[in-house]
């Protein structure tokens, strides 16, 4: 396994870019997954990019908050180019905007229309789109988000995963299992339903969900358990012990 060690901004909503990097220089992280809705909404992505060099900071990801089906599919140019401006060509998207559970048939076949001509995008742009592993949203299920993943069937087209605070350990070791071909990058957190715990007392478990993990993914924190950026450091060190 090989993991590069990072942060979703959106963790620190109320810190500035540069508070954010520097605690993550700190703490010894080494690529960011910066979020369209506060830190770097698209003209923003050359100020951030520079932020970006001057402190030694890669960047993983972009994590928009465009919803395929949904948002105007117009709109994804601009997500696009600010990530190659970041120097990333993954985006972080979410499909739809309710369960899977809630599609009609034949919203479904609409959302997965959508979804195969957001991949053509993709492939044009050379980019990589990826499915956050989320409620509220088609891939809220194992089965629908490897539903998803065979029906559009591009390399350009792939997901997140994440644990779900809402389920068991075995029911997220199955999502784990099952989606890992199709995995990109993973978020990283310990929570059971709306509490939040620090991330150390979760280290058998999340070496479990990380065994099923081959590639060159990014492990990024998602959230603090008490939502402080001086707490980085301690999380950070050990998601580096869970990451050996």
């Amino acid at each position: 396994m090989s993991f590069k060690l990072g942060l979703c901004s959106i963790s620190f909503r109320k810190n500035t870019p540069q508070e954010i990097l520097s605690a993550m220089k700190t703490a010894g992280l080494t690529v960011i997954e910066w979020g369209s809705d506060v830190h770097c909404p698209p003209e923003k992505a050359e100020e951030i990019a520079a932020l970006q060099k001057q402190f030694g900071i890669e960047c993983s990801s972009y994590g928009t908050y465009f919803k395929i089906g949904v948002t105007p599919t117009e709109e994804l140019e601009k997500h696009i180019v600010a990530a190659k401006t970041l120097g990333t060509n993954v985006l972080r998207l979410w499909c739809g905007d309710k369960n899977s559970e809630d599609y009609a048939e034949s919203e479904k076949a609409e959302l997965f229309g959508a979804c195969k001509a957001a991949a053509e995008i993709a492939k044009a742009e050379e980019v990589t789109l990826c499915m956050e592993c989320h409620n509220n949203t088609y891939t809220n299920r194992k089965e629908s988000a490897l539903e998803l993943m065979e029906t559009v069937n591009s390399p350009k087209f792939k997901m997140y995963w994440q644990p779900n605070q809402l389920r068991s350990v075995d029911e997220n070791l199955d999502y784990a299992k099952l989606l890992a071909p199709h995995t990109k990058n993973i978020h990283v957190f310990n929570w059971k339903a709306s509490e939040k715990y620090p991330l150390n007392e979760a280290q058998g478990v999340w070496r479990q969900y990380l065994a099923n993990f081959k590639g060159n993914h990014a492990l990024l924190l998602e959230f603090m358990p008490d939502g402080r950026i001086e707490t980085l450091k301690t999380e950070a060190e050990a998601l580096k012990e869970i990451a050996k």
